[in-house]
């Protein structure tokens, strides 16, 4: 049985280069706003590219917010990629701050890169903290691509998945089962990035059976 993944757009994210990675590793996926679709979705994926504040804006305007809260609360699966990510934590400081989502407990913060370009673009190895079914297959470390000018701080070490350095270490993953993040952008890096992305819908699909 395959899973079915839902690609939330709420107009900021790579979504279509995400929705063709899942159809690749044999996911039934679509990108929706509608609220009946993502309510009977097997896993639900939060992307994003852009500024934290207007996100949250357009997330809390289609009612994503309490939407995803209510899924993570039956036990159904959500990623988080990249800004979709840093939506996960209780605040960001970027363009003057705003709340995010509150679902792991911490802030977003300007990477610390001293004598480093930021945004930060390009490759990256990911040192994982721990086992996961997120990561299972994956080398350790494992290059994954990133494009970040900020990352998450989260408050709490057992939420920490995989970290990377680029000037400083910074989180580049998180997990709170059945909730996964990650800063880096899996549709992007290649098969390790559709390991991930496999994983995640395999995941999924367990916990449909489970439900059933």
């Amino acid at each position: 049985m395959s899973a079915r993944i839902a690609i939330l757009d709420y107009g900021m994210g790579n979504l279509r280069s995400a929705e063709k990675a899942f159809e690749h590793v044999g996911a039934t996926v679509t990108v929706t706003r509608d609220h009946a679709v993502i309510a009977e979705a097997d896993g639900l994926v939060l992307p994003g590219v852009g500024a934290f504040p207007k996100a949250m804006q357009s997330v809390r305007e289609l009612g994503f917010d309490g939407l995803i809260s209510a899924r993570l609360e039956q036990g159904t699966p959500v990623l988080g990629i990249c800004l979709g990510m840093q939506l996960l934590f209780e605040s960001s400081s970027e363009l003057g701050g705003a709340p995010g989502l509150g679902l792991l407990p911490g802030t977003v913060e300007r990477l610390d890169a001293p004598g480093l370009k930021v945004p930060e673009i390009g490759w990256n190895p990911v040192v994982w903290r721990r086992a996961s079914e997120l990561t299972e297959g994956l080398p350790n470390p494992c290059p994954m691509y990133h494009v970040h000018s900020y990352s998450p701080r989260p408050a709490r070490e057992d939420d920490v998945l995989g970290t990377a350095t680029y000037g400083t270490e910074f989180v580049s993953a998180v997990e709170r089962a059945p909730l996964y993040g990650t800063q880096f952008h899996p549709e992007k890096s290649s098969e390790h990035g559709l390991r991930l992305l496999a994983n995640f819908t395999r995941i999924a699909a367990s916990a449909l059976r489970r439900a059933a």
